[in-house]
């Protein structure tokens, strides 16, 4: 049977050239880099290294790149790291309504300990208004955290306006670029960003990796104690497997995005269009033109959406309802609730999403294959007569 992946947004397959780089890290280049022998100094070397990679896909300094487990640990770092060290300032955060949970869990946390957390509204594409934003900033306000681009729709934000009017009022600026690294440019000076999180295994990078940019000059306060490792940031010995892939991976993704995100943005144009023109009763979510170049969430009225995925899985194509973090969960997306979507509509949306590995093959496999499911399931649905 015909395997296809539309799932990248979740995760995304290893790269052999990223691979073959840490299993050298994990055979014969094995050194800890906090050593001072011959070993260590040799692991360090390739520590900064890596660093460097990272730091030139955003345009920072290598000094101002703390490597962690992934994106949710720098979300993490850099919320509860501004909380803890400018709570004196002030105890204001403003965040969106259809951040990751790995934003939102955190900024929950934080009002349980007397913070006060603004969720601004999104508009029918998912997208926040510079209006709301600026009525919601007071003197209070130390930290607004924003993601760049949605995980389940694809939306993209207007970081680089949040980030000049973030720097215009002293107040520090973190977005989460998991799904946007690689995917959209990224300048850390020229949009104003004070605090960046990313993700290796987004980008065809290893699991368990990740880094958060941190301008010099903000201070955070530590989640883990125990060393002098990442400048004091995260105490434990640095994965050094995981840390070599992820900048491998960074040097990869980002020499190919010039040519990679227009061949992604066709096939999902071509996806799109031909979903549109087979299937009665769809609707595209997230912004038609403003979106990931590889990203395609749709709703079928009368159909629920994990039956689509399990007729889908069983055709060989793999998708999800959303983010891969909830996909155990009942309830429908947040973030499509956010943008309006009646929780029937939001029922049966299917998110797929394109990697490099897609061809216009796979796309008329899909085109194929997808209507008959639905108009199957709808024929079953009292809904859909």
């Amino acid at each position: 049977m015909r395997k296809i992946y539309l799932d990248h947004s979740a995760t995304s397959p290893v790269r052999p050239e990223v691979a073959q780089v840490m299993w050298q890290f994990l055979t014969e280049k094995f050194g800890n880099p906090s050593s001072l022998h011959s070993f260590g100094r040799e692991a360090k070397e390739n520590l900064e290294n890596a660093r460097n990679q990272v730091a030139n896909a955003i345009n920072s300094q290598a000094n101002e790149i703390i490597f962690t487990s992934g994106g949710t640990e720098a979300d993490n770092m850099a919320i509860l790291g501004v909380a803890g060290r400018y709570a004196d300032k002030g105890r204001h955060i403003i965040t969106s309504a259809i951040e990751h949970h790995a934003v939102l869990h955190t900024c929950q946390n934080l009002e349980k300990q007397g913070f006060k957390v603004t969720y601004l509204p999104v508009d029918e594409y998912g997208i926040i208004s510079m209006d709301d934003l600026q009525k919601a900033l007071t003197p209070e306000t130390i930290l607004i955290t924003i993601m760049h681009a949605n995980n389940e729709v694809g939306s993209i934000q207007p970081i680089a306006q949040v980030g000049a009017l973030a720097r215009e009022r002293a107040i520090i600026f973190h977005t989460d670029a998991v799904q946007s690294l690689g995917k959209l440019p990224i300048d850390v000076q020229k949009m104003n960003i004070d605090l960046l999180s990313a993700s290796g295994h987004k980008i065809y990078g290893p699991k368990g990796v990740g880094f958060l940019y941190a301008r010099k000059g903000v201070r955070l306060s530590s989640l883990v104690y125990g060393g002098a490792q990442e400048r004091k940031h995260r105490a434990g010995t640095e994965n050094m497997p995981g840390i070599m892939g992820l900048g491998k991976a960074v040097e990869l993704v980002m020499g190919e995005m010039a040519t990679e995100m227009p061949r992604e943005a066709k096939l999902r144009d071509d996806l799109i269009k031909g979903l549109q023109e087979r299937i009665t009763h769809v609707k595209l979510n997230g912004h038609p033109t403003q979106r990931l170049a590889g990203n395609v969430n749709l709703s079928y009225e009368y159909v629920e959406g994990e039956s689509i995925l399990l007729a889908l899985d069983m055709a060989g194509i793999a998708a999800s309802s959303g983010s891969a973090c909830t996909s155990g969960s009942i309830d429908p997306s947040h973030v499509l609730l956010a943008m309006g979507l009646s929780h029937e509509v939001a029922h049966g949306s299917v998110r797929m999403t394109l990697g490099r590995d897609n061809t216009e093959e796979d796309i008329q496999y899909v085109l194929e294959v997808l209507p008959p499911i639905v108009e199957r399931f709808r024929k079953m649905s009292p809904l859909g007569q």
